[in-house]
């Protein structure tokens, strides 16, 4: 008998495992490929914790699962001598996210670590201020983010409020393997957690001091003030944890024309409205610009269900039309208005730091140095622009000005450690009041943008590929690629090659080689002539290979033109490695 038949017949006959999950398992048991695609492997527990469909079995998201997770995350605690600090934990909208945020602190109480679990749905960025406005050794987030409504997650925090990296994310990667028996992992009933102590509920008081730190980093209050009326803005939460807090921010600072989409109002784990929530996908805009063009609105922003990714549309007064911000385009127009407000106000100290991933826009490299701050890449995962934090706090060396990600994230001030979609939407509303009280929309603003610092366009395309076949699909082309670099991309030559999980920067010229310098990871990116680039990764978060890549143009068309060709010379290539 193959190894994942033994152990979908022990969680069968196990009576540690509850009746639904045995009622689940013997639905499939005529489907061997089923079986095998659940019981294979354990759901891996990676750089971010866990993702995956829900479902009974190893290899999939479920209450046992999350026990094990949790057990291995208490060991490592008790070993770092932090168990006396407590665990915040949060979750969203997403189906049993609550249970599984119950799961995890019923182990945590069991193994002696105070657990403060919100009451209900929070987004993400509060979790990471959580964890540092209680003191915590650590936070867990149960979301699956922007995936499908079939899949749930499970994301850890350490105590600085970022999502952990080394040594601690391999510290308790190893302490979650080391668990063979997932029926040895403690737990307890409620009654007992919070009798002991260990178990405490949180919810209000962490929020009004939350809100207060997003609307402390306003820059420009006369604005909104003066534009206060002028300002109409459509949101939707997309069935998520952004609605109460989202509304709550904009009416504290001023904002009356708020307008939120009412199908996509209410949290909802089925996402009715959308084949999957996510704010880069145009079909989630699709009620938000309905209503955007019955109120007339000036934006339409769209955060996803964990409430760290903003999507936007802004509106063309010349043309009438709303035109889509890609997370490279609204974070470079919140990076150059944050900078540029406290230019104005003499709030850019010398050694100011702005902090993006490399595969982020090479535009907010020109406008960090537009204005006099070092310019920090970092590997994809906003973990990373918060370890940079971290260390400019830990040396003294470095003062955060902002920080962000093309997959629509970023973070403007210091209060927590992942990006932030609640202080996003805030600013740009903020900013689009500024830019009225100028006579600018901001979609001037960002024409300004281009004008002057040059017609950057970034774009990536993925390629899905699920299952174990398409594991190993995605392993067959990143071992391609590195050890047969291209010499050139489409028009483009390759200038040189970086190859982050040998620590590799190869001048393609002179054949030197030199170390990247930052952490090791299966990532590939190509510098090419003319100032454009090509980046590669396996995503971290679903089962697709990403490839990035961006351009600079002299104007609009010639910026599309450019990108449209790179792209098509992109997957040219990856079609020649798929055949």
């Amino acid at each position: 008998m193959k190894e994942y038949r033994n152990i979908y017949e022990e969680w069968l006959s196990n009576p540690y495992f509850d009746e639904a999950t045995k009622e689940e398992l013997r639905a499939v048991s005529g489907d061997d490929n089923e079986i095998k695609e659940r019981f294979y492997q354990d759901l891996e527990f990676g750089t971010a914790g866990l993702r995956g469909v829900i479902g009974a079995g190893i290899n999939r998201m479920n209450i046992y699962v999350v026990r094990k997770a949790t057990q291995g995350l208490a060991n490592y605690i008790i070993k770092q001598g932090g168990a006396d600090k407590g665990v915040a934990i949060a979750f969203d909208s997403r189906r049993m996210s609550p249970e599984f945020a119950e799961e995890a602190a019923l182990t945590l109480a069991a193994n002696g670590i105070k657990a403060y679990k919100f009451e209900s749905l929070r987004p993400t960025p509060e979790l990471s201020f959580a964890v540092r406005e209680l003191g915590c050794i650590a936070g867990i987030n149960i979301t699956a983010s922007h995936n499908p409504p079939e899949y749930n997650g499970y994301k850890v925090y350490w105590e600085d409020g970022a999502q952990f990296t080394p040594p601690h994310d391999k510290g308790v990667t190893a302490e979650v393997m080391a668990i063979s028996d997932i029926s040895t992992v403690k737990t307890m009933s409620a009654e007992e957690a919070k009798a002991a102590g260990k178990y405490e509920i949180i919810g209000a008081e962490i929020d009004d001091k939350y809100i207060a730190n997003v609307k402390a980093q306003v820059v420009n209050q006369d604005a909104i003030d003066k534009m206060q009326d002028g300002i109409k803005v459509v949101y939707t939460p997309l069935h998520g944890t952004g609605n109460l807090p989202v509304r709550r921010a904009l009416k504290e600072i001023g904002f009356t024309h708020v307008y939120v989409v009412p199908q996509q109002e209410l949290p909802d784990g089925n996402f009715p409205t959308v084949s999957y929530p996510n704010p880069e996908a145009e079909e989630a805009f699709e009620l938000g610009l309905a209503l955007a063009k019955e109120k007339d609105a000036d934006l339409v922003l769209a955060t996803d269900p964990d409430a760290d990714r903003l999507g936007v549309y802004i509106k063309d007064e010349k043309s009438g039309q709303y035109i889509p911000l890609t997370g490279n385009m609204s974070g470079s127009l919140l990076c150059e208005y944050v900078l540029s407000q406290k230019k104005e106000n003499g709030e850019i100290p010398e050694d100011g730091q702005v902090i993006k991933s490399i595969v982020t826009t090479n535009l907010v490299d020109a406008v960090a140095k537009a204005y006099g701050c070092e310019l920090i890449e970092v590997l994809t995962g906003f973990k990373y622009i918060g370890q940079q934090i971290l260390k400019a706090e830990a040396t003294g060396q470095g003062t955060y000005m902002f920080g962000l990600e093309e997959s629509y994230g970023c973070l403007i001030g210091t209060y927590a450690r992942d990006k932030d979609a609640i202080s996003a939407t805030v600013a740009l509303c903020e900013a689009a009041a500024y830019y009225k009280t100028k006579g600018m929309t901001l979609w001037d603003a960002m024409t300004a943008m281009y004008e002057k610092y040059g017609y950057y366009k970034d774009a990536v395309k993925s390629i899905g590929l699920k299952g174990i076949e398409g594991q190993q699909k995605i392993k067959e082309i990143m071992e391609t690629m590195r050890n047969d670099t291209p010499l050139e991309v489409g028009e483009y030559k390759v200038i040189s090659a970086r190859d982050y999980k040998l620590d590799t920067v190869k001048d393609m010229s002179t054949g030197a080689v030199a170390p990247t310098g930052l952490p090791q990871s299966d990532v590939l990116y190509y510098d090419l002539s003319d100032g454009a680039w090509l980046c590669v990764r396996p995503s971290g978060t679903e089962p697709k290979i990403k490839f990035y890549y961006g351009i600079k143009g002299a104007s609009m068309e010639d910026a599309d033109k450019k990108s449209a060709a790179l792209g098509d010379a992109v997957m040219a290539m990856v079609d020649k490695m798929m055949a």
